[in-house]
C-alpha cells in the first residue's frame, strides 16, 4: 500500500471504485434503478460482481488518464531497491570456490575485450543510423 495517504485514497478509488460505479451507471442506463438493485440482491458478493463487470471499461479510463499525465490512471507503485552482496553458488561437490587471480595479464586482456565491445557497439549503432 502507498505511504502517502493521498495517494492511497487515489489507488483505492481507481481500483476499487471507478469499476464499481461504471458498473452501476451502466446498469442505470440499460435498465434503470430496477437493474441496479438487481445487482445487489441476485448474488452473495455484489461489490465483487460490479467490479468485475465495470473493470475493462475502468481499465480504458484509467488508460486514458495516463495519456494526460503519466501515473494518474495507474498510480505508480514505490518500490525499495537495494544492493544485495553475491555470493558464488555452492558447488555441487561441496569443495569451497577457489578465487581466480587477477593479474595484469588478465586486466589487460578484459581491457582489450572491453575495447572490442565499445567499438562493436558503436559500428552497429552508425549501421542502425542511431
Amino acid at each position: 500500500m502507498a505511504a502517502d495517504p493521498f495517494d492511497a485514497l487515489r489507488l483505492s478509488l481507481m481500483e476499487d471504485l471507478l469499476p464499481v460505479g461504471i458498473a452501476v451507471v451502466d446498469r442505470a442506463r440499460r435498465g434503470g434503478p430496477r437493474q441496479v438493485v438487481e445487482a445487489f440482491t441476485s448474488t452473495d458478493d455484489p461489490l465483487g460482481q460490479l467490479r468485475q463487470e465495470g473493470d475493462a471499461a475502468a481499465k480504458k479510463v484509467r488508460e486514458s488518464l495516463d495519456q494526460v499525465q503519466p501515473g494518474l490512471g495507474n498510480p505508480v507503485v514505490r518500490v525499495e531497491v537495494r544492493d544485495v552482496p553475491s555470493s558464488p553458488p555452492p558447488d555441487p561437490s561441496g569443495t569451497p570456490p577457489v578465487a581466480s587471480p587477477t593479474g595484469p595479464e588478465e586486466r589487460r586482456a578484459l581491457q582489450e575485450a572491453l575495447v572490442r565491445i565499445s567499438g562493436r557497439l558503436e559500428e552497429l549503432e552508425r549501421r542502425l543510423g542511431a
